[in-house]
């Protein structure tokens, strides 16, 4: 039988066509299949690259976002030196023209009495003359069996910001004592802060403590520039028995030892950046705030300040606002009564020594050469 054969239109026949193709045209290179492990290579190493690049532009973005925020919030303030001029110096017969006598109850719950003015005057708890300032404790009465009898003075005036400098010719001490210089603002505690400049309880051979204590949202756990002896780095009141976030000084820094030396020299800068404390030798303070300089105080040129409180994890400014000055002497309260005896080694309870020992306080008065408070635009 004949086979039957398909022709091309041109007239040949497949095979003809076939065996003339010319081999060097066609594509022979091999194919990769979507399931080959080949591509499977390929495909991870293109996608291992594009992650690589996302990576590190993450990267980039985190680093710029970082140093952004680190401008923004730097880990310590800018310090910079401030134009201060001053606003008020009291000192002097007029001393105590610039404050309010407290003669309510003791806000500190104290074994304590504090008289108003005219008893003050009357029986010489208070007195000024021209070069000092007395505010004492009474020391006569030998059956003070409700509280010995003391002051409690707060300025007239308030402040938001500044720098004050108490000239302090001698400190009260004595078992039961609890002294203080401080600031705030009476009709507003803890909401607008409290500033400890001057303070400590009993002999006082321990130092002087300066603290701060607020509402929440203050502490002061990153870098300080001091010399000082960290004591709590959380001021808000309601933790740690309000013991707030204080700083210990050396112990000549009060009482006798300090008494002995001729006094001391407290100053305390006020200012958004921060709150920062110094003490001075009355015979040896900075030129600028030697009694009888009327140049303007440069902190910025004291060196480091003993008690350094920087804003860098509290607020200065929302925290402290409207505040007073306040001089006092008290008597036992929960400070001065929780190391009565543990560290001071004072005889018997507090409140008993207190009320029948007068003349053991016969050393516990404040002497002021006086108080300079200055000002800033800034």
């Amino acid at each position: 039988m004949q086979e039957n054969k398909a022709f091309l239109p041109d007239g040949t026949s497949p095979e003809t066509a076939y065996q003339g193709a010319p081999m060097d045209n066609m594509d022979m290179s091999p194919t990769t299949s979507k399931w080959s492990p080949k591509g499977w290579q390929k495909k991870w190493k293109i996608t291992a690259v594009i992650a690589a690049v996302i990576l590190i532009i993450v990267i980039i973005v985190a680093a710029v976002e970082g140093s952004k925020n680190s401008k923004s919030k730097p880990d310590y303030p800018d310090y910079h030196a401030l134009n201060y001029t001053l606003e008020d110096r009291w000192q002097g017969t007029n001393f105590f023209d610039n404050f309010d006598y407290h003669s309510s109850p003791d806000p500190a719950n104290g074994f304590v009495n504090y008289v108003d003015q005219a008893t003050a005057i009357s029986t010489n708890l208070t007195y000024a003359g021209d070069s000092s300032a007395f505010l004492r404790a009474d020391s006569k009465d030998t059956d003070a069996k409700n509280g010995r009898n003391s002051v409690r003075i707060t300025s007239k005036k308030q402040f938001h910001s500044g720098l004050f400098v108490f000239d302090i010719k001698h400190t009260p001490y004595g078992c039961g004592t609890w002294p203080a210089v401080w600031m705030a603002d009476p009709s507003d505690w803890p909401g607008n802060g409290e500033i400890d400049v001057v303070e400590t309880v009993n002999q006082g051979n321990t130092g002087n403590q300066m603290a701060l204590h607020t509402s929440k949202n203050c502490q002061m756990k990153s870098r300080r520039a001091q010399t000082g002896t960290v004591h709590g780095t959380n001021c808000y009141n309601g933790t740690n028995d309000n013991a707030g976030c204080a700083v210990m000084g050396a112990s000549s820094s009060y009482g006798a030892e300090a008494n002995d030396d001729g006094g001391a020299v407290y100053a305390m800068e006020l200012r958004d950046a921060g709150i920062r404390m110094w003490i001075f030798n009355r015979d040896s303070p900075p030129g600028d705030l030697r009694a009888n300089n009327d140049t303007t105080p440069d902190p910025s040129t004291w060196g480091l300040p003993i008690a350094d409180f920087p804003s860098t994890d509290c607020d200065i400014g929302s925290h402290f606002k409207n505040q007073s000055i306040i001089a006092n002497i008290d008597f036992c309260g929960s400070w001065a009564n929780s190391v009565y005896t543990s560290q001071f080694k004072c005889p018997g309870k507090c409140e008993d020594f207190v009320a029948k020992n007068a003349t053991a306080f016969e050393k516990a008065y404040w002497e002021f050469a006086s108080f300079r408070i200055y000002s800033t635009d800034e």
